[in-house]
């Protein structure tokens, strides 16, 4: 029976299969722990990630991604990014050669510094590469799966691809814009998790909205000359995937990588504060590679280049904070 197969059990890929259940699809869930997917499967909640939500009956919940795959007209790719090579070398072959697939995780790949429609594009079939999509935008799991009301944007080269799962995710309170800038949204997507660490770190340092508030602008600012010196138009880093997500991400109490931040500023070790969750913060692994890209490009990235230096070269926060402030003065605008 044809369905929607959704890959990575976290809270967004929960909340998504939550979502599109609702929207009156049938969906197989795969989660990579056995245990865990036995749990939802028979409680029909995912109470490691994202308790409180009971799963509608068309969720089947699975460790066999072979079963979840089979027959799917679509599938969501919501794993960290670190592991999404892995899933979707062995995902390709399972997956029927006309399905439609979405990106629905966050990051850049650290090892070869690939977006993940690049890491997608490289280890599935031609065929669904043509028709990949990327999802992106401010929307926390938990409110997703409240039904609160929340805008996001799917990316595709292919026109068609993208107006078929904006249809597909489009409900009453979930609206979906599209755009073919997927550079754009995919870089907005990864690197604002970067702002925000050095956002929470700030309030966890005491200091106020002025702060805040010029960490977003100028991280905005950096972001959009990566993502335009890769190839991105401008006008999606001010738009959901750009500056929606930014500021969702660094204001937003759910947000995990602000917290990582904060308890940075606190005077906790990284160490000690990724051992306080299980849930993944994408913003620690992707300060590397974005770092990286940035020299790599060639551009000038000063707010990622201070988060890199704290979290692994063991800068103080408040040594980040005066290396920003006493950088060489210049023009606001970028020539």
């Amino acid at each position: 029976m044809a369905h929607i197969g959704i890959l990575g059990s976290g809270s967004w890929g929960t909340a998504i299969a939550f979502h599109l259940a609702n929207q009156g699809y049938e969906v197989r869930l795969w989660a990579r722990d056995p245990a865990l997917a036995e749990e939802i499967q028979q409680t029909r909640q995912n109470s490691r990630y994202l308790p409180g939500f009971e799963l509608p009956v068309d969720v089947l919940c699975s460790g066999d991604m072979g079963q979840v795959l089979a027959g799917a007209t679509t599938a969501y790719f919501v794993v960290p990014s670190h592991g999404l090579r892995d899933v979707a070398s062995v995902a390709a072959p399972l997956l029927d050669p006309q399905a439609h697939v979405v990106a629905a995780c966050k990051g850049i790949e650290n090892s070869t510094l690939q977006l993940m429609n690049e890491v997608l594009s490289a280890t599935l079939r031609p065929e669904q590469a043509q028709r990949l999509c990327a999802l992106g935008g401010p929307s926390f799991a938990r409110e997703v799966a409240a039904g609160m009301p929340t805008a996001v944007c799917v990316a595709s080269a292919d026109s068609p691809s993208a107006t078929r799962i904006q249809a597909q995710l489009n409900g009453e309170r979930l609206r979906v814009y599209t755009t073919d800038d997927l550079i754009g949204l995919e870089l907005g997507g990864a690197l604002k998790n970067v702002i925000a660490i050095a956002v929470g770190a700030s309030d966890g340092l005491g200091f106020g909205y002025n702060a805040r508030a010029a960490l977003i602008t100028r991280g905005i600012a950096e972001i959009t000359r990566l993502a335009v010196q890769l190839g991105a138009n401008p006008q999606t880093l001010a738009g959901l995937g750009g500056l929606g997500d930014l500021v969702l991400t660094c204001t937003g109490d759910l947000s995990r990588n602000r917290r990582v931040g904060l308890l940075l500023g606190q005077g906790m070790s990284l160490e000690e504060v990724m051992g306080q969750s299980t849930m993944v913060a994408e913003g620690v692994r992707t300060a590397r590679s974005a770092h990286a890209l940035g020299q790599r490009v060639g551009v000038e990235m000063p707010i990622t280049r201070e988060v890199y230096l704290a979290l692994y070269e063991g800068k103080a926060p408040t040594d980040a904070v005066s290396s920003l402030l006493q950088r060489a003065l210049r023009p606001e605008r970028d020539q």
